[in-house]
């Protein structure tokens, strides 16, 4: 199954605390996109009398969404969605058909087993710092370089490609950025940065002047749900992490004795 490369980008919204900075980095994905928002709400209301009354609550909270949408972004052509079911499931299932889900609050449930890449911010800030790819030796790190020189040539500004390591394994550090670029068309403007630490707390400082900070949501020894990596950026990114899926199926539907993912060419939107 390839990445959807015609379907609507997506953002999840019922929290008021996070929706706010959701819908915005969602609408301007998908004006810069030329694609539909989405915005989707999933309803597990009272099976009893109070039903009526909290879906209507529900429907006013997307409406609202979709108000602050159009604000932040005019022109975009923003939808309001109510579902039945609970939100991970509803995110799950809508991200088959999305270019892009975006989330205000760590679902690790989506971010793990998403079909199409997942944005997740809480920053209230608007992003303005370069597009910030970290790789390392997965097969995620080809995929997570393609989305940032592809949301990096949308926004007009610069790519770094990253790679975390300890002293004095620099060199070993530099081979992975080799790699990882050679694989890549087109990669001759991305800078490339060694960083020395941990990666988690590393990136995490990344992220505080990043744009856009794209990984893969797990590295090169891991299978199923997140990395230790891709969890403590979840936790702690202080701006827009995205986490960027390349499977023929998501993680918990492969085959026994499958070590990595099947990973298709990322497709230009």
């Amino acid at each position: 199954m390839q990445i959807p490369n015609q379907g609507p980008v997506v953002v999840g919204v019922g929290d008021p605390a996070t929706d706010a900075a959701a819908v915005r980095l969602a609408a301007r994905e998908a004006c810069s996109r030329g694609r539909v928002l989405q915005v989707v709400h999933a309803f597990t209301g009272p099976g009893d009398a109070g039903w009526g009354q909290a879906r209507r609550a529900a429907s006013h909270l997307v409406e609202e969404a979709v108000s602050i949408a159009k604000r932040s972004t005019p022109g975009v052509d923003a939808r309001p969605q109510l579902v039945d079911g609970p939100p991970g499931r509803v995110l799950l299932r809508t991200s088959r058909g999305a270019v892009l889900v975006v989330i205000g609050g760590p679902l690790v449930e989506v971010v793990a087993r998403a079909w199409c890449p997942v944005a997740v911010t809480r920053a209230q800030r608007t992003p303005s710092g370069p597009v910030v790819a970290a790789v390392d030796g997965s097969p995620y790190a080809t995929l997570a370089l393609r989305f940032a020189m592809e949301a990096a040539g949308r926004r007009g500004g610069a790519v770094y490609a990253v790679h975390v390591t300890e002293p004095e394994r620099e060199a070993e550090g530099e081979r992975v950025l080799d790699e990882v670029l050679a694989r890549v068309a087109d990669a001759t403007a991305v800078r490339r940065r060694i960083l020395l630490g941990h990666p988690g707390a590393t990136l995490a400082r990344v992220s505080r002047t990043a744009g856009l900070l794209v990984l893969g949501p797990r590295g090169e020894h891991v299978s199923g749900r997140l990395g230790t990596v891709a969890g403590e950026l979840l936790r702690r990114a202080a701006g827009p992490a995205v986490f960027v899926h390349g499977a023929r199926r998501p993680a918990a539907f492969g085959k026994p004795g499958d070590d990595v993912p099947v990973l298709l060419p990322l497709t230009h939107t």
